[in-house]
């Protein structure tokens, strides 16, 4: 496979995963009681332990965005000629 392909696919995905942070993010922030609401039916769930896992899952996602495409990403840019 070629590393010009792999850079581009990288960016792709980098910008298609922070779509979908910024997308939970705000469905979080719009309609938080409605998915609380939701997610209590299924569990016995504090208002306090939504937050926190709901905050603690955007944030090991965006960990995972940084350190699988974009530090690679990055990486690729600096070793390759740009076309």
């Amino acid at each position: 496979m070629d590393l010009y392909l792999i850079k581009q696919l990288l960016l792709y995905c980098t910008v298609i995963n922070y779509a979908i942070l910024l997308i939970w993010f705000t469905v979080i922030l719009l309609a938080r009681t409605s998915i609380y609401r939701l997610h209590r039916r299924w569990f016995q769930l504090p208002d306090t332990s939504f937050d926190v896992i709901h905050y603690s899952g955007m944030a090991i996602y965006k960990i995972g965005i940084l350190l699988f495409n974009l530090v690679p990403w990055i990486t690729l840019c600096l070793l390759l000629p740009s076309n």
